[in-house]
């Protein structure tokens, strides 16, 4: 949230309620674009049994290999990310 700390969800939900804006209330430059991408059947089965394996989300596997071939590609561009890095959230 931008505005005030002391701004409690109580609050914003009586903003909301009673038609008031609330928007100014949060922070919505997240740094993540939405891309549609759409996949042949067979390519979602494979991504699926992959992430089954890993124990990770289909939406996770394809970002961390969408990543570590632009990181292959482009190493010299691009400064390293942490192996650490949180591919779900962008961390």
């Amino acid at each position: 949230m931008k505005k005030s700390q002391k701004t409690t969800k109580a609050n914003l939900e009586e903003r909301f309620d009673a038609g008031k804006s609330v928007i100014d209330y949060f922070d919505l430059d997240t740094g993540i674009v939405r891309v549609n991408v759409d996949f042949p059947k067979w390519m979602v089965n494979a991504l699926d049994k992959e992430s089954k394996i890993l124990g990770i989300a289909r939406q996770s596997l394809v970002k961390m290999w969408i990543a570590d071939k632009i990181d292959s590609l482009h190493s010299h561009e691009f400064p390293k990310r942490s192996k650490h890095r949180n591919v779900q959230s962008g961390k």
